[in-house]
């Protein structure tokens, strides 16, 4: 008998309490030893405005407050330049209005929304998925009907920038122009898909996806689908084009090719087959919105120095200075959760927690509470600016022209709130 049968119950009881040990410490690591940190690193850091920092690892600016104000988990990433607006406000009473604390929430519109927009007057418009109907909430709070007609089962709204016409699609693929003011609808072939409007609100680029490839391309055409022409063939590539039409009339859609995992090319379309710069995002998932004149792109992706959580970067995309002053904004949130203000001021719905890999899974954020941020380009301060009282996870965010009113939709209710900035 050798001497592992003759100790056998003695090793095989040693080696259950060492097995129980360890996966005692790696639960106490994995779960309570996070949840200590995130306890005692919630409170945010205040720390001075200062400069963006460039783009690229030696660019990233530290500040002189530590880790940032949510370390490993989602807001504002480690180095992020971040003020507190206002003075401290009571924690457990919110202020009427936003000044970097708790804030008033109040609710426009309860029912489930689709697609809010924001007029040049303040109003809201959106489309209620409980009844069909398009309404108008006016600035006094009055709610009107757009039109009598309803429109059942909308699947996804492009609006206008005049907001006077919208692109409805529907679950059978079938697509139609309705203009509000003249009252008239035009129908859209099935297989025109990803549209967006012209700064003037006359034309539409689309995707024109055949079942042939070789017939597959960016297509141009005035909104009552009239001159229709080909601008790009795209063929194979269809996933990797995106349509946005810039305000400034110069770029219609972005194309984008792989250079590594972390690495993308982004090049810009324009109308007329023109040769412009191309820029490099750090990432995968691009997503992306115009400044107000077309000068600047503020967009999100995600790579393995992030954890493959998205954040936001802003970067020059007019004529020759494509590609200049791309900045790392050094905020974990995706740039469809903003919006700008002016050509300068940006407001974004930032998710309180983001787990590593939310780039790619989006939906892991689904029911994470939002806080609301201002970012001014110019100076590079990122100021916390209100902390809704209530936990909603922001899927269209909407300011004002006087930027006295913020408002949103909720992802998970389709509900609008609002939020006084002044």
């Amino acid at each position: 008998m050798n001497i592992f049968s003759k100790y056998k119950k003695i090793w095989l009881m040693v080696g259950f309490i060492v097995i129980t040990v360890l996966i005692g410490w790696l639960f106490y690591k994995m779960f309570f030893q996070n949840t200590l940190q995130l306890t005692t690193e919630l409170t945010p850091t205040t720390t001075t405005g200062g400069g963006l920092p460039q783009a690229g690892e030696g660019g990233v600016q530290q500040t002189t407050g530590g880790e940032g104000q949510f370390p490993g988990t989602g807001g504002v990433s480690s180095g992020a330049t971040t003020t507190k607006s206002g003075d401290q406000p009571d924690a457990t009473r919110p202020s009427a209005l936003a000044n970097g604390g708790l804030t008033t929430t109040k609710a426009l519109v309860s029912s489930a929304s689709l697609s809010p927009t924001i007029t040049s007057n303040g109003d809201i418009q959106y489309y209620n998925r409980e009844d069909g109907y398009f309404y108008r909430v006016k600035n006094n709070g009055d709610i009107e009907k757009m039109s009598d007609r309803v429109f059942y089962s909308v699947k996804s709204i492009t609006w206008a920038p005049d907001n006077n016409k919208a692109i409805l699609e529907y679950p059978d693929s079938s697509k139609i122009l309705y203009d509000f003011e003249t009252k008239k609808q035009i129908s859209y072939p099935k297989y025109w898909e990803d549209f967006s409007f012209s700064p003037q609100s006359d034309q539409v680029i689309a995707k024109s996806i055949a079942l042939d490839p070789d017939n597959r391309f960016l297509t141009v055409a005035g909104t009552d689908g009239s001159a229709a022409r080909n601008v790009e063939e795209i063929g194979l590539n269809a996933d990797k084009v995106i349509t946005g039409w810039s305000p400034n009339n110069q770029i219609v859609a972005t194309y984008t090719q792989s250079l590594d995992f972390d690495r993308q090319e982004v090049f810009f379309v324009g109308l007329n087959g023109e040769n412009f710069k191309s820029t490099v995002v750090e990432g995968r998932g691009l997503t992306y919105e115009w400044s107000k004149t077309g000068d600047r792109l503020l967009y999100s992706v995600y790579n393995t120095r992030s954890d493959l959580k998205p954040k936001l970067w802003v970067v020059d995309a007019q004529g020759d200075t494509i590609n200049q002053n791309r900045r790392s904004l050094e905020i974990n949130t995706w740039a469809d959760k903003c919006t700008f203000a002016s050509n300068t001021e940006i407001y974004c719905a930032v998710p309180t927690q983001l787990d590593p890999g939310a780039g790619i899974f989006r939906d892991t954020a689904s029911q994470a509470a939002d806080e609301i941020y201002k970012i001014d380009l110019e100076t590079g301060n990122t100021k916390l600016l209100a902390i809704p009282d209530g936990k909603y996870n922001v899927s269209k965010i909407m300011v004002d022209d006087q930027q006295s009113t913020l408002s949103f939709s909720d992802a998970n209710s389709g509900a609008i709130y609002q939020i006084k900035l002044k």
